[in-house]
């Protein structure tokens, strides 16, 4: 019988700080069962939905937006943080906890017109991905859904991608 998503999630309490229960992504990816339910799970939350392009954020975005966008036939676009990318960028600086990032796009990964899909781990205050959906925006493309594995409701970040189909496959109450 096969075990539910959320049991591959490894829960880890008082880390980083007391208080907090760090969700580790990597107890799923270390496991193959977990690996593809995930994959599988996130995938679903498409199913009959019209789009071009997956983007996914650094670095776990990728992990689970690559073997999604093979599996349908779709190009994967990166969005990176600020210098990893080689060719003419656009970027975004967005807000952290304490002090703020910035995150790139090439200038032609997205086609005016396009309809993206974003993918990545975790939605927590949701400031990477609002940041991303500008970039993208920028560019001509139309954000038509969000999907997330994990979601800490109590963080918020739902609320920050208003207006934007947004999905997670696995919701946690807490932060």
């Amino acid at each position: 019988m096969m075990k539910k998503i959320e049991e591959y999630v490894r829960s880890i309490p008082d880390f980083p700080e007391p208080g907090i229960i760090f969700r580790d992504v990597t107890s799923i990816l270390q496991d193959a069962d977990g690996l593809h339910l995930a994959i599988d799970l996130m995938q679903e939350k498409l199913a009959g939905l019209d789009f071009d392009v997956v983007v996914g954020a650094e670095s776990r975005g990728f992990i689970f937006g690559t073997p999604i966008a093979y599996n349908l036939h779709k190009p994967f676009v990166l969005v990176r943080k600020k210098g990893k990318l080689p060719c003419e960028t656009v970027s975004m600086e967005y807000d952290l906890e304490y002090g703020s990032a910035t995150i790139e796009m090439h200038k032609d990964s997205i086609k005016p017109g396009q309809k993206v899909v974003i993918i990545d781990d975790l939605i927590a205050t949701g400031g990477t991905i609002e940041a991303a959906i500008k970039l993208i925006e920028q560019l001509g493309g139309e954000v038509v859904k969000v999907v997330f594995l994990m979601e800490l409701a109590g963080l918020k970040g739902r609320e920050r991608l208003a207006g934007y189909d947004v999905e997670s496959v696995i919701c946690y109450e807490g932060k």
